[in-house]
Parts: structure tokens; C-alpha cells; sequence
């Protein structure tokens, strides 16, 4: 399913920044774009051209389809990246972090 909303794709490119340990100005520089510009992007404030997003997708070593489509993949990523930031806490940090998260799912049912 393609995506269209500008928050959403912003989301994203926010996820994989991250993953890649960059901030928004070594990812606007290695794109070509100014840091505020690029930072509109993320905050889903701006369109942007084709050209653009390829630019960053390259950047940030993913294809236009991570950005535009909707996937489980994205989702078992975060999960992942999630998980291994977990397997680095203490014993006590992953304990609370694992409670905090079973508190949250009870509360959805």
C-alpha cells in the first residue's frame, strides 16, 4: 500500500537516520539540502521532489519503496533494532523496560 502522508514518511526517515547513527545535518549535507529544509522533510511539513527523496534514500542506504509503502518489513526492523537496544541494558533496565511494555499491551485489551 503506498503511503501519502508527509508525517508518516517524515516517521520513517527518522527511523532510518537513526538506525544509521546520523543527525538531520550530515544526512541534508550528504543530500545536497539545508539543514532546515531537510528537517521540514522529517517534521512532515514539506513535499518534496523526486529527485529529493532519492538523494536521500541514498543517503541513507534504503529504496523509495521503504519510504512509500506500508510493510511488515519496516515494522520487524523497529522491532529488532528495539531489541538489540535492549539486549545492551542492565539485567534491573530490561526487567522495568519489559514490565513497562507488558502494562502497555494489557491496557490495549
Amino acid at each position: 500500500m503506498l503511503i501519502f502522508d508527509a508525517n508518516i514518511i517524515g516517521n520513517k526517515l527518522l527511523f532510518f537516520r537513526k538506525r544509521l547513527g546520523m543527525t538531520q545535518a550530515e544526512v541534508a549535507e550528504a543530500a545536497g539540502l539545508s539543514d532546515r529544509t531537510y528537517a521540514d522533510i522529517e517534521r512532515g511539513t514539506v513535499n518534496m521532489r523526486t529527485e529529493t527523496m532519492l538523494r536521500i534514500c541514498k543517503v541513507l542506504r534504503i529504496t523509495p519503496d521503504e519510504i512509500f509503502t506500508q510493510e511488515r518489513k519496516i515494522l520487524v526492523n523497529y522491532q529488532e533494532d528495539v531489541l538489540r537496544k535492549l539486549d545492551g541494558c542492565s539485567l534491573k533496565d530490561r526487567e522495568t523496560a519489559l514490565k513497562l511494555l507488558s502494562v502497555y499491551i494489557d491496557s490495549l485489551e
